[in-house]
């Protein structure tokens, strides 16, 4: 595999993970509490909550702020030894600008 196949992998698969978690709904620890075992819904599906849908707007900033975080770590890893993943990183944040350049991103 080349190596800009990696990069682009890594950073899809954790930009991915990001806008998977973005979407996540706030479990209320109150409604954890509290509540009877007789009363607690059971069956398949019985603990599923709808996700939150990205506005566009959203997504772009999702991406963004994975990009960013890339580029800073990249920075901040000035040493010789950490010259590789630094470059990875940098790579990484390649893959995922052009996503931002896209039609409809603000």
């Amino acid at each position: 595999m080349r190596a800009t196949d990696k990069a682009a992998v890594s950073a899809l698969r954790a930009t991915l993970a990001a806008l998977d978690n973005a979407e996540a709904v706030p479990v209320d620890e109150a409604d954890l509490r509290g509540v009877a075992h007789e009363q607690s819904p059971f069956g398949a599906g019985a603990t599923e909550a709808a996700r939150r849908e990205l506005s566009e707007r959203g997504v772009v900033d999702v991406v963004r702020a994975e990009a960013a975080e890339r580029l800073e770590v990249a920075a901040q890893l000035t040493a010789l030894a950490h010259a590789d993943r630094a470059g990875r990183l940098r790579a990484e944040a390649a893959v995922l600008l052009p996503f931002l350049d896209g039609p409809g991103t603000a």
